[in-house]
């Protein structure tokens, strides 16, 4: 309190000539200094505090931020509880996005607007961890009369800033307030420990983001040999460059390239990134790369020749006609799903399509689309798991002119807007926000739709298509899911099977992705040794048709020759991790002698006659084709297969 005290006459010293005394740090004298030069008056008692339009603009911003810093305030909910503290998540404008701690401490952060939508720079409110931290880019503690604003003096706070693991932008500032009289020594060292953790979550993201675009990077770099490519991710900044790219750039210096790079990605939603890119190189070809729906950055690719320009332009919105002739197999599963969708199709009911991720539920979806009333209409994806909470309202309803700072001129139709006469296609609807569900709830039962911002309502013509991969009966039960929501959307199910109960589908699949992939890369067709078809039939495919699509494509990229071969298959599909059901086809117990040889020839035989299509010769010998393939590979037999 002695030291309170001191810097209390220290203040006042300050206040009155202008100057601060000796031993008072040179930051807080700096900050006094930066204060009055401002204009901010001593006898201010509240930070501005803005509307909700410029909250949910700045919320939507700094989703990201968000989102790495929800673990550690769900906990502060609970840990500074009994601490009299709070935590608070500012951009890096100083404006409060999100607070949590003792609801007792933040109550009273509302006298000072210590709240969501609070502006804490330095110019605005004098003195404090927030502004102080962004303005000298560095931890720092601010203590009671160190304020610069007298009635702010009731507050400790420990702040420091938060900055992005690739190219170190400030993202926000972490903050520890608490009462002054009871403010613990600790909690700049919380502060900073949750900076850390956000900053190590955000690396995380960074590189799974960077290792897909890398992967979709190097299968489209076969397409494009002869061309330079930029690789951008959602940031924009620069993942890669090729060799030669900066040079076929008209005019533009190397270290200017990643500005006007990042002036696109940045500025622009991504449907207009390509226009934005011709703008900077008019050479130049984009294709946007998704990840489970949500764009994290691009490929560029800076054509030689400005006389041409391959199509397609950009292809990050396609809007394929499917038909349920495209759903491939022959399997009673996948027949049985596929006769279900074919007659619901008839109507616009709302349907429930449940499956595993990786087995094919958007293309089912896209078949009933087409097959029904609204075939003509628009067919309109919404991720409910992809999308960030704080921007999936408006990315649902859109929003109306001006309900924002930097909001569109003219407003903006939400998806369900878009789909009206149409389909609107909800994947993983398990994953919807609970508060949100309310309001699909209510445009479900009234088809009237409101933007954000506006008090009339749009009428819509939709028919909901719902995917999940989750259980939604235990979702319900745990609370997650409302009941009320889930009998809207699930006036029909189809149950898509995985891959492992489609038998001989598993091959039929792979040969035509094979067939597909050597096509695309100009190759002589590839087909499967029988070892290789046991494999694959024995794995099972926890990643589905999506799996087995990547595994083929990727195995016949890197063989050489036209025979994929056991040894040519990944790891997990060779050696499969203990628990893998690899016992569904085993062999029947050995029988002795002749029988057996007998057995072999017979199969041999037919085989022969069939002139290798193991397809004919199994329906003759009245077995499954795996079952065929399993006991050619114990003969030792690798013919190719056929159809």
């Amino acid at each position: 309190m002695a030291q309170q005290h001191e810097i209390r006459l220290a203040w006042e010293t300050f206040l009155l000539k202008g100057q601060a005394p000796q031993g008072i740090s040179q930051s807080i004298a700096s900050s006094w200094e930066r204060s009055r030069t401002l204009g901010v008056a001593v006898e201010r008692e509240e930070a501005p505090l803005a509307g909700e339009p410029e909250v949910f603009r700045r919320r939507s911003q700094n989703a990201m931020l968000l989102t790495a810093a929800r673990p550690a305030l769900q906990r502060s909910s609970l840990f500074l509880a009994e601490a009299s503290s709070m935590m608070v998540l500012s951009d890096p404008g100083g404006f409060i996005i999100e607070t949590a701690g003792d609801p007792r401490i933040v109550d009273q952060g509302r006298r000072n607007h210590l709240e969501v939508g609070g502006n804490w720079e330095e110019g605005a409110i004098g003195t404090n961890a927030i502004g102080t931290a962004l303005a000298e880019g560095r931890t720092v503690r601010i203590l009671g009369a160190e304020h610069f604003c007298e009635d702010v003096q009731r507050w400790a706070c420990a702040a420091t800033p938060v900055h992005y693991p690739g190219d170190g932008e400030l993202l926000g500032v972490v903050d520890i307030s608490g009462p002054a009289g009871t403010f613990n020594p600790q909690s700049l060292a919380l502060a900073v420990a949750i900076s850390r953790e956000m900053e190590a979550s955000l690396d995380r993201a960074l590189k799974l983001e960077h290792d897909v675009l890398w992967r979709y990077f190097v299968s489209k770099r076969s397409i494009w040999l002869s061309e330079e490519m930029l690789l951008v991710d959602s940031r924009g900044s620069l993942v890669h460059t090729t060799q030669k790219a900066l040079r076929t750039l008209d005019g533009s210096q190397p270290k200017t390239l990643p500005d006007a790079v990042r002036a696109v990605v940045r500025t622009m939603p991504e449907t207009r990134w390509a226009d934005g890119f011709r703008q900077q190189f008019p050479n130049a070809n984009l294709e946007v790369v998704k990840n489970e729906g949500q764009a994290i950055g691009c490929v560029v690719v800076l054509h030689r020749s400005r006389s041409r320009l391959p199509a397609p332009a950009l292809r990050i919105a396609s809007n394929p006609s499917v038909g349920f002739d495209q759903i491939l197999g022959d399997s009673a599963a996948i027949q049985e799903a596929r006769e279900r969708a074919r007659k619901l199709a008839a109507n616009t009911l709302s349907i429930l399509i449940e499956g595993e991720t990786g087995v094919g539920k958007e293309l089912f979806a896209r078949a009933i689309k087409g097959a029904g009333p609204n075939a003509e209409g628009p067919f309109v994806p919404v991720n409910c798991g992809g999308i960030p909470h704080d921007l999936i309202a408006s990315e649902l309803f859109g929003y109306a002119k001006g309900a924002f700072t930097g909001a569109d001129e003219h407003g903006r139709a939400g998806k369900i807007e878009k789909a009206s006469g149409g389909v609107l296609c909800l994947d993983e609807i398990g994953e919807m926000p609970l508060d949100l569900q309310a309001y699909l709830l209510r445009v479900l039962e009234d088809r009237m739709v409101y933007r954000i911002g506006e008090h009339e309502g749009r009428t819509v013509d939709i028919q909901i298509l719902s995917m999940t991969n989750r259980s939604l009966g235990a979702e319900m039960e745990a609370g997650r899911f409302r009941r009320d929501l889930y009998h809207r959307i699930a006036g029909a199910r189809v149950r898509i099977p995985p891959l492992r109960e489609r038998g001989d589908d598993i091959l039929l699949l792979a040969e035509l992705f094979a067939t597909a992939a050597a096509d695309k890369l100009g190759r002589v067709p590839v087909t499967f040794s029988t070892d290789a078809a046991a494999l694959m039939m024995a794995y099972r495919w926890p990643g589905n048709v999506r799996e087995l699509r990547n595994v083929v494509e990727t195995t016949v990229a890197l063989v050489e020759a036209g025979l994929i071969e056991a040894d040519d298959l990944p790891d997990e599909v060779r050696t499969p991790t203990p628990g893998s059901d690899r016992s569904n086809d085993e062999q029947p117990p050995p029988v002795a002698g002749d029988l057996r040889e007998a057995e072999r020839q017979a199969i041999l035989a037919q085989v022969r006659d069939c002139d290798g299509n193991l397809t004919q010769a199994a329906r003759r010998l009245g077995i499954a084709r795996s079952t065929l393939y399993l006991r050619l590979a114990k003969y030792g037999r690798r013919p190719a297969l056929t159809s």
